[in-house]
């Protein structure tokens, strides 16, 4: 049911918030009754696991035969990452195998092996969920953790790709030795171990790379042993197959999200002021490497059961209803506001104003 202008200007924040859900909710079922297949839930969220892990090791085997090029491996991994991406998120609101706890850990443990770039998902449930309870507050460690609320310069820009930076970037300016400590402490503890390896096998890439070119262009050219080319062989490989892709992935992720998410000035529950939805033309290399997630993500925070591909297949229909609504769409200026919801308008002189 469309809204017209004049209902929608009657409606408060809340009952706004309630419409969309209702409306986005009716939807989901009309689809699941329209194609059957989308009832088999548990189904299909171990199908589309299998595929995007089968994509990963089938475009790695070609990259290793001889049979791709390394950056067309690197792209398609970082795609079928991100896909694993979302069905972690599914999972860590119970989508898939929720009474059934082997399938569904065993779900969980897969997707993070698929990207080791990021927290162990058992922890991350805590903070999404959370997340979801007080979105936009200083409370939300899950946004700010990758910069939502950041002013934009050289430090977001380095923080937002690199999970590591940002937390080296932030042990930097914590004013105490206590508050350093803890964060070093808690950054070791939701990355181990797999983001730990994934970001020094990162690090040991750009190094060995930096001193190379360096000394090339010193005119004075290395000459490493055989065991250290033999095992930045390896460290090759791993950063084609799996490390450079969701190196990749994250940057993607993180840019779009902490981007589209609004932070600072929100009202505690207000779903309509937590987030926007960001789809310009522009952003569409980003979205293909996390999902269409700026398109898509902002229906979650209304209609939080619903697995990450019904939302996909709801986004025209949900945005229409969502704009009708009141929901910002491109609201570009969240990037100079450092994610705020208020817009500041300039008032015009008197003079000015009174011209017409």
């Amino acid at each position: 049911m469309s809204l017209s202008p004049t209902s929608v200007a009657q409606m408060n924040d809340q009952q706004r918030s309630a419409h969309i859900r209702q409306q986005v909710m009716a939807h989901g079922v009309e689809l699941r009754q329209r194609y059957p297949l989308l009832k088999h839930q548990d189904a299909l969220g171990a199908g589309i696991l299998a595929f995007a892990l089968a994509g990963m090791l089938g475009s790695a085997a070609l990259y290793l035969g001889g049979h791709l090029a390394w950056w067309a491996c690197l792209l398609l991994n970082a795609f079928f990452a991100s896909l694993t991406h979302e069905l972690e998120h599914d999972l860590i609101h119970s989508m898939y195998f929720r009474k059934r706890r082997v399938p569904h850990n065993l779900m969980l443990a897969l997707v993070w092996l698929a990207r080791p770039s990021t927290i162990n998902p058992w922890i991350r449930r805590h903070l999404h969920l959370n997340h979801h309870k007080v979105s936009g507050s200083e409370q939300d460690l899950e946004e700010r953790a990758i910069t939502n609320g950041e002013p934009w310069g050289i430090a977001r820009l380095l923080m937002v790709g690199d999970n590591v930076m940002a937390a080296l970037i932030r042990t930097r300016r914590a004013k105490t030795w206590a508050h350093k400590r803890a964060i070093l402490w808690r950054t070791l503890r939701v990355y181990a171990p797999l983001a730990l390896l994934n970001w020094g096998t990162w690090y040991v890439f750009l190094g060995f790379h930096l001193i190379d070119f360096t000394g090339s262009a010193l005119g004075a050219p290395i000459a490493w042993s055989a065991s250290t080319l033999a095992a930045m062989h390896i460290v090759h490989i791993a950063v084609v197959v799996l490390v450079g892709p969701n190196v990749l992935r994250t940057f993607c992720l993180h840019f779009v999200s902490s981007n589209m998410h609004y932070y600072g000035d929100v009202e505690a529950g207000n779903v309509i002021q937590q987030t926007q939805v960001l789809n310009p033309w522009w952003l569409w290399p980003l979205q293909a490497f996390c999902c269409n997630f700026g398109s898509s993500h902002a229906i979650h925070h209304f209609v939080v059961k619903e697995p990450f591909y019904i939302r996909q297949l709801s986004v025209p229909f949900a945005h229409r209803v969502m704009r009708e609504a009141g929901v910002r769409f491109n609201d570009f200026g969240t990037f100079a506001r450092a994610n705020r919801w208020t817009r500041v308008v300039k008032e015009q002189p008197a003079a000015q104003s009174q011209t017409a």
